[in-house]
């Protein structure tokens, strides 16, 4: 029985390529940027430091803190929305990622929840995650991304 007071967006790929090309690519901000749209990421992708998305003016985005990181198989990161208001008012999200290998392919498995019935933040990214890992995958297996520019709202 789903919990009232949680919600959560699930996301799972499979991408030709290593545990650690995939961690390279969600942690490295130049390799990041192209993939998520001109915005990039800061940090030093330890425990317990900080984390910051900006746009590509410079504008804070989003940022949380590093609850875990095990190269190259999970990163767990506290997550607060800067941009919109109402987001930010909902308070931390918690999104994981684990990458598994098997067989040549990496199954990259992505939880972004958030204690609170019915968020916003889970619903917005609920529109943006598939576009950015879809860019990841084609990017790490053809070198091209095949969304130049964002869709959502």
């Amino acid at each position: 029985m789903p919990n009232d007071a949680m919600s959560q967006f699930v996301y799972v790929t499979y991408i030709r390529t290593t545990p650690e090309k995939v961690w390279d690519a969600l942690t490295n901000a130049d390799f990041a940027s192209q993939y998520w749209f001109g915005m990039r990421f800061e940090g030093e992708w330890t425990p317990g430091t900080p984390w910051h998305l900006r746009f590509s003016d410079g504008r804070n985005a989003d940022h949380g803190e590093v609850v875990e990181a095990d190269r190259p198989n999970r990163l767990v990161l506290k997550w607060r929305n800067d941009w919109k208001p109402e987001f930010a008012a909902e308070g931390d999200a918690t999104c994981t990622i684990t990458l598994e290998p098997k067989d040549g392919v990496v199954k990259l498995s992505l939880v972004h929840r958030m204690e609170r019935g019915e968020s916003g933040l889970i619903g917005a990214v609920s529109g943006g995650w598939p576009m950015i890992l879809s860019n990841l995958k084609s990017l790490l297996e053809t070198g091209e991304v095949p969304m130049k520019t964002f869709w959502g709202a």
